[in-house]
């Protein structure tokens, strides 16, 4: 429901409350309970002394806990205490209401009658549970042994009832309109942002998002931690409304969103946040992939294959014909509760992962990722060995920027240990992290960034550092980097990278040109083309999308061009080997920017210890 209902229920509550017929019995005049807005500042004066609060009604968010904050100690000013009163008060006091003009305002809680604190025990109890489940109890438990109660004061739980609602109320509208805690999860910004490094997101920046599913648990993202329950409900929603903002998205700045890909996903709790890797498309791609190998495995056609790559370049043709039955077949698979691991062919019954199905996530409650905004709106972008080129002149690079090179020829004359301490204290490089030893003697992967190459360069003067180029290699594995060269394999290859078409040619160190779609301009539609923009035309702008005989249909009408309603961003992560981004699911709409990371506020080694050097470090 779309969230103008509930503001037109918020103006209309005072009606259907017949707050005209008890504003009597606070000495206040009928007419005022008839005047909108003003209604409610004149109900927050008299049952809170805080007329201000009434403008909380307008933020999302928090304007039903605020109603709901009103409506309870409305029915508490007339000696409404009972929990079954307090239930109503807080989610439906209608039918209290229309009974209150025959009661009569009682005096304000006297707290150093026991009689009047018994009264209103189970109410307090009720409001503590519901601000903070089971903890706000154990904070007030806790707290009450350490210091006691005086007489005359409010009981602990009415004192930590109050602060945790209000606390929750505050800390919501920080978190969602001027800056929020982040948690960098993976290595796809290394060097620049560590694992461990924990960051605050300006939300000023480019202006902060109004919720599109304000109704949800404050202070959690998309799950509630412990019990592993979606933490917000999409009864009431709203359209994308953005608030001005300090500036616009620069190019290379470090950008917060949520993640374009996520509206499905595959849900199960046992895995980090919830999500069984969080590309439903690309997950959807790999099970028609093995669901496929799978109707070979009793086969003799399969006899002597050992490895996916091989499997595909002999059956793979077969595979890109039938791709639509196959994906039908991979999505009845994973809509049961099931995904097949990947592992080598021939197998006469491949394992398999129970999850618990599917679950489609709003724009706000996709996962949040970080990378950097290497290109805006209208930029003509492309890669080529590795060098990302905009407006057909190399990019920005960043200070701590990685690129992957195969070392040869680097001699180590000492013992491994000390091999690794060198590098750690002289280079700061980690092993596994940083490099990885090769079969070969003296044969190293490694992921650097240009100061560490220059620096490795003058020590080891006859090694020779070769940049890692994708260009058709399949890069799974670091010790087993091989070259496709059958033409099924490689449009098979292709769907591991945006725009995931068997017929375009794209991969991490080689992207083809393409113009980052701004907000008002037209794009020609072909059939060469429209495999870049079918997301953008169906998820993003909410189009029906068909395409029937190599013609194109929106919305029913033939098309032969489109005008894009949005911005569009092309993220790359710094760590540009190991990082899913742009280059794997695309680009990211402006309505999914969260915010800007600006300051590393404390890091933590996942290894053990604080990184002291990173505390307070500003983001570039």
């Amino acid at each position: 429901m779309n969230v103008l209902y509930f503001y037109l229920f918020i103006l209309a509550h005072p009606y259907l409350s017949f707050w005209w017929t008890s504003f009597e019995k606070f000495g206040r005049k009928r007419w005022e309970a008839l005047i909108p807005f003003y209604n409610y500042y004149v109900a927050f004066q008299f049952t809170n002394k805080k007329g201000w609060w009434s403008f909380l009604l307008i933020i999302p968010g928090v304007h039903l806990v605020m109603l709901a904050v009103l409506n309870l100690t409305y029915v508490r000013k007339f000696d409404k205490f009972t929990w079954q009163e307090t239930l109503q008060g807080i989610f439906f006091p209608y039918f209290l209401y229309t009974r209150l003009k025959n009661y009569e305002v009682v005096p304000e809680t006297n707290w150093a009658n026991p009689k009047e604190l018994e009264k209103r025990r189970i109410s307090d109890h009720i409001v503590l549970f519901l601000c903070l489940p089971v903890l706000g109890h154990i904070v007030a438990l806790v707290l009450g042994l350490l210091s006691k109660e005086k007489t005359g004061k409010k009981t602990n739980i009415k004192e930590w009832g109050d602060s945790i609602v209000f606390a929750l109320v505050a800390a919501s509208i920080i978190r969602t309109y001027v800056f929020e805690p982040f948690q960098i999860p993976t290595g796809s910004m290394e060097k620049t942002l560590l694992v461990g490094d924990f960051l605050f997101v300006n939300k000023l920046a480019y202006g902060c998002k109004v919720p599109v599913t304000p109704l949800s648990f404050p202070l959690v993202h998309n799950t509630i931690p412990w019990i592993d329950i979606k933490s917000y409900t999409d009864i009431e929603k709203q359209d994308y409304v953005r608030l001005p903002g300090l500036g616009k998205i620069q190019r290379n700045d470090v950008v917060v969103f949520n993640y374009p890909s996520g509206d499905t996903a595959v849900y199960d709790p046992r895995m980090p946040h919830g999500l069984m890797g969080h590309d439903y498309y690309g997950i959807l791609n790999d099970e028609a992939l093995f669901l496929f190998a799978q109707s070979y495995a009793n086969k003799p056609e399969v006899q002597g294959i050992k490895t996916m790559e091989e499997f595909y370049a002999k059956f793979g043709e077969e595979f890109i014909s039938n791709y639509n039955l196959w994906l039908t077949e991979a999505r009845k698979s994973i809509s049961s509760g099931v995904v097949y691991s990947k592992g080598p062919m021939p197998e006469k019954s491949l394992p398999y992962i129970k999850h618990y199905g599917l679950i489609y996530r709003p724009v706000d409650k996709r996962e949040n990722y970080i990378k950097r905004c290497v290109g805006i709106p209208g930029d003509k972008l492309k890669i080529t060995n590795s060098i990302l080129y905009i407006n057909n002149k190399p990019a920005f690079v960043a200070e701590n920027q990685n690129l992957q090179y195969i070392v040869t020829n680097f001699i180590n004359t000492g013992s491994t240990s000390s091999f690794e301490n060198m590098m750690l204290e002289q280079y700061g490089l980690e092993k596994e992290r940083d490099y990885q030893k090769l079969d070969e003697a003296n044969k190293y992967i490694m992921n650097l960034t240009r100061s560490e190459l220059n620096k490795l360069k003058k020590t080891f003067v006859n090694a020779k550092f070769e940049l890692v180029i994708n260009e058709n290699y399949q890069l799974s594995r670091v010790d087993s980097l091989k070259l496709l060269t059958n033409s099924a394999s490689i449009k098979i290859e292709n769907l591991r990278t945006f725009p995931k078409d068997f017929n375009i040619e794209n991969n991490i160190t080689n992207y083809n040109e393409i113009i980052i779609p701004k907000k008002g301009t037209t794009v020609n539609l072909t059939k060469e083309n429209i495999a870049y923009y079918r997301r953008i035309i169906t998820a993003y702008e909410g189009h029906v999308l068909q395409e029937k005989k190599g013609l194109i249909f929106i919305d029913g009408k033939k098309a032969t061009s489109y005008k894009f309603a949005l911005n569009y961003y092309w993220m790359m992560g710094d760590n540009r080997y190991n990082s899913a981004d742009s280059r794997i699911w695309g680009f990211v709409p402006e309505d999914h920017i969260v915010g800007k990371a600006s300051v590393v506020w404390f890091s933590k080694n996942p290894n053990g210890g604080v990184r002291w050097n990173r505390i307070l470090k500003f983001i570039k």
